[in-house]
């Protein structure tokens, strides 16, 4: 893996090795840290990148510090303009995912929110596909349940709460799956191990809702959008069963890492067809040309730098 040229810091720009923090620190003993994930994509045409609803990301990553009692001074705009100073510090000419961070930085030992001092950190790399197969993904059910609401509020970007994906994605990927689905406690589906899904049902758009213990992801939002508009699908937000998965005709898996997957197979079992469908299709192109800055009905998502 390529490493990031600079990191915010401690207030400032510095060269990657330079952002050091020490094994005391609270954040790497207890998972009191959020984060985000936000992706450039290089035009090579137009010879610029485009950061992808940078606004829409922070956003959310402020909402995120708030559930962790983290005092973060900045706003959705100054923390998009911070990014913007950092890539063009970096000048990287590819596709780049960017990282912000915000962590309980004492070093001291004691598990609590209260009374610790918060961080940031920004750092980015280059990045290329997440999900190898994106275009024909092999998943299964997971064994491991989603973190409830009640326990790690999963609509945040918790780091600690990721040890739940973790064990998700090993035990799939251990048993040749290229990702995994998780359940509810109440058995429904819920997200990937790190990614939205949607399903396809006799043209109808189907997603589990924000209460099913699932990240309010960016791209989830995005491509609901461009279906809506653009294929002039049905979207339908409601709980899914896990049957369903076996009958549905198409299923895709979305976020920022993952992008628009496609999953053509379920449990060794076809998905619809058993390739990729239209509107797993479509949404992929519809997708490719808006984050490149191809597509002027949605340039206000983009941020060239």
């Amino acid at each position: 893996m390529d490493f990031p040229k600079h990191a915010y810091f401690q207030g400032r720009i510095v060269p990657y090795s330079e952002a050091k923090v020490g094994v005391a620190t609270h954040a790497l003993n207890y998972g009191t840290a959020v984060f985000g994930g936000i992706r450039g994509y290089w035009n090579e045409e137009k010879k610029k990148l485009f950061v992808f609803r940078p606004m829409d990301h922070y956003r959310r990553f402020l909402q995120s510090c708030r559930l962790l009692c983290m005092t973060v001074e900045h706003t959705p705009e100054s923390l998009t303009q911070l990014t913007l100073e950092l890539l063009r510090k970096d000048n990287y000419q590819q596709d780049i995912y960017i990282r912000p961070l915000a962590y309980k930085s004492d070093e001291t030992i004691g598990v609590r929110l209260h009374d610790l001092k918060d961080e940031l950190t920004i750092f980015a790399l280059p990045f290329g596909l997440y999900v190898k197969n994106d275009t024909c993904a092999h998943v299964t059910v997971s064994s491991w349940r989603r973190i409830d609401d009640n326990m790690i509020p999963a609509r945040g970007k918790i780091s600690g709460a990721y040890a739940n994906s973790a064990l998700i994605k090993t035990d799939a990927a251990r048993a040749g799956f290229d990702e995994a689905l998780v359940l509810t406690q109440d058995g429904h589906l819920s997200e990937g191990s790190a990614m939205n899904l949607l399903i396809v049902r006799d043209n109808v758009l189907i997603t589990p809702p924000v209460t099913e213990n699932i990240l309010e992801g960016i791209t989830r939002r995005t491509v609901i959008e461009l279906a809506k508009n653009e294929l002039k699908l049905t979207i339908l937000e409601r709980p899914i069963d896990r049957t369903e998965i076996y009958i549905c005709d198409e299923l895709i898996l979305t976020g920022t890492a993952a992008q628009v997957t496609v999953a053509t197979r379920v449990d060794h079992r076809p998905i619809g067809n058993g390739v990729m469908g239209p509107v797993g299709e479509g949404l992929r192109k519809l997708f490719e040309d808006v984050v490149r800055g191809n597509n002027p009905k949605y340039a206000h998502w983009n941020v060239a730098v």
